[in-house]
Protein backbone atom coordinates (compact mmCIF):
# COMPACT_ATOMS: atom_id res chain seq x y z
CA UNK A 1 0.00 0.00 0.00
CA UNK A 2 0.97 3.64 -0.43
CA UNK A 3 0.31 6.23 2.28
CA UNK A 4 0.01 9.67 0.73
CA UNK A 5 0.60 12.37 3.34
CA UNK A 6 1.18 12.46 7.10
CA UNK A 7 -2.13 13.53 8.66
CA UNK A 8 -2.40 10.36 10.76
CA UNK A 9 0.85 8.92 12.02
CA UNK A 10 0.29 5.19 12.37
CA UNK A 11 1.20 3.69 15.72
CA UNK A 12 3.28 0.54 16.01
CA UNK A 13 0.32 -1.72 16.78
CA UNK A 14 -1.57 -0.33 13.78
CA UNK A 15 1.39 -0.96 11.47
CA UNK A 16 1.63 -4.54 12.74
CA UNK A 17 -2.04 -5.09 11.91
CA UNK A 18 -1.63 -3.52 8.46
CA UNK A 19 1.17 -5.96 7.72
CA UNK A 20 -1.49 -8.68 7.83
CA UNK A 21 -3.06 -7.05 4.78
CA UNK A 22 -0.11 -5.56 2.87
CA UNK A 23 3.35 -6.93 2.10
CA UNK A 24 4.88 -3.47 1.89
CA UNK A 25 3.91 0.01 3.13
CA UNK A 26 5.34 3.03 1.32
CA UNK A 27 5.08 6.63 2.51
CA UNK A 28 4.88 9.48 0.01
CA UNK A 29 5.23 13.06 1.22
CA UNK A 30 2.48 15.27 -0.13
CA UNK A 31 2.31 18.62 1.65
CA UNK A 32 4.41 21.18 -0.24
CA UNK A 33 5.19 18.81 -3.12
CA UNK A 34 3.99 19.42 -6.69
CA UNK A 35 1.29 17.06 -7.98
CA UNK A 36 3.42 15.91 -10.94
CA UNK A 37 6.25 14.94 -8.58
CA UNK A 38 3.85 13.02 -6.36
CA UNK A 39 2.46 11.18 -9.38
CA UNK A 40 5.96 10.29 -10.55
CA UNK A 41 6.90 8.87 -7.14
CA UNK A 42 3.68 6.84 -6.98
CA UNK A 43 4.35 5.46 -10.47
CA UNK A 44 7.86 4.41 -9.48
CA UNK A 45 6.52 2.52 -6.46
CA UNK A 46 3.77 0.84 -8.48
CA UNK A 47 6.30 -0.28 -11.10
CA UNK A 48 8.59 -1.74 -8.43
CA UNK A 49 6.08 -3.28 -6.00
CA UNK A 50 2.67 -4.89 -5.89
CA UNK A 51 0.32 -2.10 -4.73
CA UNK A 52 -3.39 -2.62 -4.09
CA UNK A 53 -4.34 0.45 -2.00
CA UNK A 54 -3.47 4.13 -1.90
CA UNK A 55 -4.45 6.02 1.26
CA UNK A 56 -5.15 9.76 1.06
CA UNK A 57 -3.68 10.63 4.43
CA UNK A 58 -3.47 14.39 3.99
CA UNK A 59 -5.31 17.43 5.30
CA UNK A 60 -4.21 19.50 2.29
CA UNK A 61 -6.58 19.78 -0.67
CA UNK A 62 -5.93 17.18 -3.37
CA UNK A 63 -5.75 18.86 -6.82
CA UNK A 64 -7.73 17.61 -9.81
CA UNK A 65 -4.57 16.50 -11.57
CA UNK A 66 -3.80 14.01 -8.80
CA UNK A 67 -7.44 12.90 -8.42
CA UNK A 68 -7.67 12.22 -12.15
CA UNK A 69 -4.50 10.14 -11.98
CA UNK A 70 -5.76 8.12 -9.00
CA UNK A 71 -9.02 7.29 -10.77
CA UNK A 72 -7.09 5.78 -13.69
CA UNK A 73 -5.51 3.29 -11.28
CA UNK A 74 -8.82 1.42 -10.97
CA UNK A 75 -7.93 -0.32 -14.21
CA UNK A 76 -4.84 -1.71 -12.43
CA UNK A 77 -6.95 -3.02 -9.52
CA UNK A 78 -5.61 -0.30 -7.23
CA UNK A 79 -8.14 1.38 -4.92
CA UNK A 80 -7.76 4.67 -3.10
CA UNK A 81 -9.29 5.47 0.26
CA UNK A 82 -9.80 8.50 2.45
CA UNK A 83 -8.67 8.09 6.06
CA UNK A 84 -12.04 7.34 7.75
CA UNK A 85 -13.00 4.64 5.21
CA UNK A 86 -9.54 3.10 5.37
CA UNK A 87 -9.61 2.93 9.17
CA UNK A 88 -12.94 1.11 9.17
CA UNK A 89 -12.00 -1.27 6.37
CA UNK A 90 -8.52 -2.30 7.50
CA UNK A 91 -8.15 -1.39 11.19
CA UNK A 92 -11.76 -1.89 12.32
CA UNK A 93 -11.94 1.43 14.14
CA UNK A 94 -13.97 4.60 13.68
CA UNK A 95 -11.53 7.41 12.93
CA UNK A 96 -12.06 10.63 14.86
CA UNK A 97 -10.20 13.68 13.65
CA UNK A 98 -7.73 15.13 16.17
CA UNK A 99 -9.11 18.63 15.51
CA UNK A 100 -12.89 18.71 15.25
CA UNK A 101 -14.12 21.53 13.03
CA UNK A 102 -17.05 19.49 11.74
CA UNK A 103 -18.72 16.85 13.92
CA UNK A 104 -21.44 15.86 11.45
CA UNK A 105 -19.67 12.53 10.83
CA UNK A 106 -20.47 11.53 14.42
CA UNK A 107 -24.13 11.40 13.39
CA UNK A 108 -23.37 8.07 11.72
CA UNK A 109 -23.24 6.48 15.17
CA UNK A 110 -26.74 5.29 16.08
CA UNK A 111 -28.18 2.93 18.66
CA UNK A 112 -29.28 -0.60 17.82
CA UNK A 113 -32.54 -1.25 16.03
CA UNK A 114 -35.23 -3.21 17.88
CA UNK A 115 -34.28 -6.38 16.02
CA UNK A 116 -30.58 -5.89 16.74
CA UNK A 117 -31.35 -5.35 20.41
CA UNK A 118 -33.45 -8.54 20.45
CA UNK A 119 -30.54 -10.46 18.91
CA UNK A 120 -28.13 -9.09 21.51
CA UNK A 121 -30.40 -10.05 24.41
CA UNK A 122 -30.73 -13.59 23.03
CA UNK A 123 -26.92 -13.81 22.97
CA UNK A 124 -26.74 -12.27 26.46
CA UNK A 125 -29.01 -14.87 28.02
CA UNK A 126 -27.92 -17.86 25.92
CA UNK A 127 -24.27 -17.34 26.89
CA UNK A 128 -24.43 -15.74 30.35
CA UNK A 129 -26.83 -18.13 32.08
CA UNK A 130 -25.01 -21.39 31.21
CA UNK A 131 -21.63 -19.72 31.85
CA UNK A 132 -22.74 -18.57 35.29
CA UNK A 133 -23.77 -22.13 36.21
CA UNK A 134 -20.71 -23.84 34.69
CA UNK A 135 -18.28 -21.53 36.48
CA UNK A 136 -19.70 -22.06 39.99
CA UNK A 137 -16.68 -24.20 41.01
CA UNK A 138 -14.26 -21.49 39.79
CA UNK A 139 -16.25 -18.84 41.63
CA UNK A 140 -16.24 -20.81 44.88
CA UNK A 141 -12.49 -21.38 44.62
CA UNK A 142 -11.96 -17.68 43.91
CA UNK A 143 -13.91 -16.79 47.04
CA UNK A 144 -11.63 -19.11 49.04
CA UNK A 145 -8.45 -17.57 47.55
CA UNK A 146 -9.64 -13.99 48.05
CA UNK A 147 -10.33 -14.60 51.73
CA UNK A 148 -6.99 -16.37 52.11
CA UNK A 149 -4.82 -13.74 50.39
CA UNK A 150 -6.72 -10.60 51.41
CA UNK A 151 -8.89 -11.46 54.43
CA UNK A 152 -9.57 -7.87 55.49
CA UNK A 153 -11.72 -6.92 52.55
CA UNK A 154 -15.04 -8.05 51.06
CA UNK A 155 -15.42 -10.85 48.51
CA UNK A 156 -17.04 -8.65 45.91
CA UNK A 157 -16.02 -5.27 44.59
CA UNK A 158 -18.98 -3.02 43.80
CA UNK A 159 -18.64 0.30 42.05
CA UNK A 160 -20.83 2.86 40.34
CA UNK A 161 -20.35 2.48 36.59
CA UNK A 162 -21.86 4.52 33.78
CA UNK A 163 -24.43 2.69 31.66
CA UNK A 164 -26.80 3.53 28.84
CA UNK A 165 -27.73 7.22 28.51
CA UNK A 166 -25.16 8.08 31.18
CA UNK A 167 -27.17 6.47 33.98
CA UNK A 168 -25.21 4.86 36.83
CA UNK A 169 -25.57 1.27 38.00
CA UNK A 170 -23.81 -0.94 40.55
CA UNK A 171 -21.28 -3.14 38.77
CA UNK A 172 -20.16 -6.23 40.69
CA UNK A 173 -16.84 -8.07 40.33
CA UNK A 174 -14.65 -10.32 42.42
CA UNK A 175 -12.27 -8.11 44.39
CA UNK A 176 -8.72 -8.37 43.04
CA UNK A 177 -7.00 -5.62 45.06
CA UNK A 178 -5.94 -5.41 48.67
CA UNK A 179 -7.67 -2.86 50.87
CA UNK A 180 -4.72 -2.19 53.19
CA UNK A 181 -2.30 -0.57 50.68
CA UNK A 182 -1.85 3.20 50.93
CA UNK A 183 -1.66 3.82 47.19
CA UNK A 184 -4.18 5.45 44.91
CA UNK A 185 -4.33 5.88 41.16
CA UNK A 186 -7.52 6.17 39.17
CA UNK A 187 -5.92 3.94 36.53
CA UNK A 188 -4.76 0.41 37.26
CA UNK A 189 -1.07 0.13 36.43
CA UNK A 190 1.06 -2.84 35.40
CA UNK A 191 2.46 -4.56 38.50
CA UNK A 192 0.04 -2.49 40.58
CA UNK A 193 1.03 -2.99 44.27
CA UNK A 194 -2.62 -3.23 45.28
CA UNK A 195 -3.23 -6.46 43.34
CA UNK A 196 -2.73 -9.69 45.29
CA UNK A 197 -1.51 -12.88 43.47
CA UNK A 198 -4.87 -14.58 42.89
CA UNK A 199 -6.31 -11.19 42.00
CA UNK A 200 -3.68 -10.84 39.30
CA UNK A 201 -4.60 -14.24 37.89
CA UNK A 202 -8.31 -13.38 37.99
CA UNK A 203 -7.73 -10.15 36.08
CA UNK A 204 -5.64 -11.83 33.38
CA UNK A 205 -8.09 -14.70 32.99
CA UNK A 206 -11.18 -12.45 33.35
CA UNK A 207 -12.42 -14.57 36.28
CA UNK A 208 -12.90 -11.38 38.30
CA UNK A 209 -15.64 -10.38 35.85
CA UNK A 210 -17.78 -13.50 36.29
CA UNK A 211 -20.15 -11.79 38.79
CA UNK A 212 -20.94 -9.25 36.08
CA UNK A 213 -22.96 -11.99 34.40
CA UNK A 214 -25.59 -11.10 37.01
CA UNK A 215 -25.52 -7.51 35.72
CA UNK A 216 -26.06 -8.88 32.20
CA UNK A 217 -29.01 -11.06 33.21
CA UNK A 218 -30.48 -8.16 35.16
CA UNK A 219 -30.29 -5.95 32.07
CA UNK A 220 -27.75 -3.36 33.26
CA UNK A 221 -25.22 -4.58 30.72
CA UNK A 222 -24.79 -6.63 27.57
CA UNK A 223 -22.30 -9.46 27.29
CA UNK A 224 -20.55 -7.43 24.56
CA UNK A 225 -20.35 -3.64 24.39
CA UNK A 226 -18.22 -0.66 25.40
CA UNK A 227 -16.48 -1.15 28.73
CA UNK A 228 -18.50 -0.02 31.75
CA UNK A 229 -16.32 2.75 33.18
CA UNK A 230 -16.18 4.14 36.70
CA UNK A 231 -18.30 7.31 36.89
CA UNK A 232 -15.36 9.28 38.37
CA UNK A 233 -13.23 8.46 35.33
CA UNK A 234 -16.06 9.27 32.95
CA UNK A 235 -16.27 12.79 34.37
CA UNK A 236 -12.63 13.31 33.38
CA UNK A 237 -13.09 11.70 29.96
CA UNK A 238 -16.01 13.97 29.10
CA UNK A 239 -13.86 17.03 29.84
CA UNK A 240 -11.00 15.84 27.64
CA UNK A 241 -12.99 14.03 24.92
CA UNK A 242 -16.10 16.06 24.00
CA UNK A 243 -17.64 13.19 21.99
CA UNK A 244 -16.99 10.52 24.64
CA UNK A 245 -20.64 10.39 25.72
CA UNK A 246 -21.55 8.93 22.32
CA UNK A 247 -20.54 5.47 23.55
CA UNK A 248 -23.32 5.69 26.15
CA UNK A 249 -26.10 5.42 23.56
CA UNK A 250 -25.87 1.65 24.12
CA UNK A 251 -25.44 -0.52 27.21
CA UNK A 252 -21.88 -1.39 28.26
CA UNK A 253 -20.51 -4.92 28.06
CA UNK A 254 -18.35 -7.31 30.05
CA UNK A 255 -16.15 -7.64 26.99
CA UNK A 256 -16.04 -5.51 23.87
CA UNK A 257 -14.44 -4.82 20.52
CA UNK A 258 -12.11 -2.23 22.06
CA UNK A 259 -11.02 -4.67 24.74
CA UNK A 260 -10.04 -7.42 22.28
CA UNK A 261 -8.43 -5.02 19.79
CA UNK A 262 -6.48 -2.72 22.10
CA UNK A 263 -4.32 -3.03 25.19
CA UNK A 264 -5.58 -2.18 28.67
CA UNK A 265 -6.25 1.55 29.01
CA UNK A 266 -3.78 3.28 31.33
CA UNK A 267 -4.23 6.95 30.38
CA UNK A 268 -6.38 9.41 28.43
CA UNK A 269 -4.67 8.63 25.10
CA UNK A 270 -5.48 4.94 25.49
CA UNK A 271 -9.07 5.91 26.22
CA UNK A 272 -9.27 7.90 22.98
CA UNK A 273 -7.94 4.93 21.02
CA UNK A 274 -10.41 2.53 22.64
CA UNK A 275 -13.26 4.94 21.96
CA UNK A 276 -12.62 4.64 18.21
CA UNK A 277 -13.00 0.86 18.46
CA UNK A 278 -16.17 1.22 20.57
CA UNK A 279 -17.72 3.55 18.00
CA UNK A 280 -16.79 1.19 15.18
CA UNK A 281 -18.55 -1.62 17.04
CA UNK A 282 -21.71 0.42 17.58
CA UNK A 283 -21.81 1.73 14.00
CA UNK A 284 -21.10 -1.64 12.35
CA UNK A 285 -22.90 -4.00 14.73
CA UNK A 286 -23.96 -7.32 13.28
CA UNK A 287 -24.54 -10.70 14.87
CA UNK A 288 -21.34 -11.85 13.14
CA UNK A 289 -19.34 -9.04 14.80
CA UNK A 290 -20.90 -9.99 18.15
CA UNK A 291 -19.83 -13.62 17.81
CA UNK A 292 -16.40 -12.60 16.53
CA UNK A 293 -15.86 -10.46 19.63
CA UNK A 294 -16.87 -13.35 21.90
CA UNK A 295 -14.48 -15.73 20.13
CA UNK A 296 -11.63 -13.20 20.39
CA UNK A 297 -12.39 -12.84 24.10
CA UNK A 298 -12.18 -16.61 24.56
CA UNK A 299 -8.85 -16.62 22.69
CA UNK A 300 -7.57 -13.82 24.94
CA UNK A 301 -8.50 -15.75 28.07
CA UNK A 302 -7.05 -19.05 26.81
CA UNK A 303 -3.79 -17.38 25.76
CA UNK A 304 -3.70 -15.50 29.08
CA UNK A 305 -3.30 -12.09 27.46
CA UNK A 306 -5.69 -10.23 29.72
CA UNK A 307 -4.60 -7.44 32.05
Amino acid sequence: MIVLGELHKFKDFEIEELKNHFQTIHYVKYDGVKAKDVIKEIENIINAYSVSVILLNTKAEVPNELINYLTTLNTKNISYYNLPNFMESYLNKFYIKPILTDVSFLGKIKTYSKFQYFQKRVVDIAVSLPLLVLTIPISLYSIYRIKKESPDGPIFFQQNRVGINGESFQCIKFRSMRTDVKYFNKYTQKKDPRIFPWGDFMRKSRIDELPQLLNVLKGDMHLVGPRAEWNILVEDYIKDIPYYNLRHIVKPGITGWAQVKYKYGANIEDTKEKLMYDLYYIKNWTLLLELKTILKTVATVVLNKGQ
